[in-house]
């Protein structure tokens, strides 16, 4: 059965909407979530940073969940686009996935707390969050898959991985991402794991095509060897 491709939400009612007050709202969450985590923070956490009033807060977010839900969101949107805009479709592939994962690095790096909240708080909220987390892995997987399918791969004969294979994928960073924070390591240490992993698991993930002696991938149909 072929994959329907999943969209990622808008994060609110008023999502895309240049708000001055919404950013800084969101500002304001995540220089509270780097100070004192997630659980911690409260509205007047929030109002602090962002040099406001909870009234506004009220009246632009029903209450803390959901400007944290939007926060790592927009987040997450905003990792996916500067993930796209770094890796060059026509280099190797192997350049590629270094170009995807030290983006990947360099967010975490610059917000660790953010991407932990979002491994670690997101799960535990105390409504119903699956489509929310649902949302955020599809952006990626399905990110994962189009770059799986650039000229770069097609000319080294590696096929698009398929969405369980980049599910495995973005599992692995996410979980190696988590750990390396919570263990107060630095961030760009993992570059060159997650490097390696990942270029083991698109090379064997996606199915060899053959490459003719150009170097491009044969598009004649193949016979099978037991059949001669």
């Amino acid at each position: 059965m072929a994959d329907t491709p999943v969209e990622l939400p808008g994060a609110g009612p008023t999502a895309g909407v240049g708000s001055a007050f919404r950013a800084r709202l969101l500002d304001g969450l995540a220089a509270s979530i780097g100070e004192r985590g997630y659980r911690a923070t409260t509205v007047a956490d929030i109002v602090r940073h962002a040099r406001t009033s909870k009234r506004t807060f009220y009246d632009v977010f029903a209450g803390k969940q959901e400007c944290f839900v939007e926060l790592l969101t927009v987040s997450n949107q905003e990792l996916v686009a500067r993930i796209r805009a770094a890796v060059d479709p026509d280099a190797d592939w192997q350049v590629q996935v270094r170009q995807a994962i030290e983006v990947w690095v360099d967010d975490l790096a610059t917000r660790p707390a953010i991407t932990l909240s979002w491994i670690r708080e997101l799960p535990g909220l105390e409504r119903d969050v699956r489509t929310v987390q649902r949302w955020g892995m599809m952006a990626f997987v399905e990110m994962f898959v189009e770059l799986s399918s650039s000229p770069g791969f097609s000319r080294a004969g590696i096929a698009p991985i398929d969405r369980r294979t980049a599910i495995l994928l973005f599992g692995g960073l996410r979980e190696l991402s988590a750990l390396t924070v919570e263990d107060g390591a630095d961030p760009r240490d993992i570059v060159e794991t997650a490097v390696a992993g990942s270029t083991a698991l698109l090379s064997s993930g996606g199915a060899r095509l053959p490459v003719n002696p150009a170097g491009s991938p044969d598009p004649r149909p193949q016979q099978d060897d037991r059949c001669r």
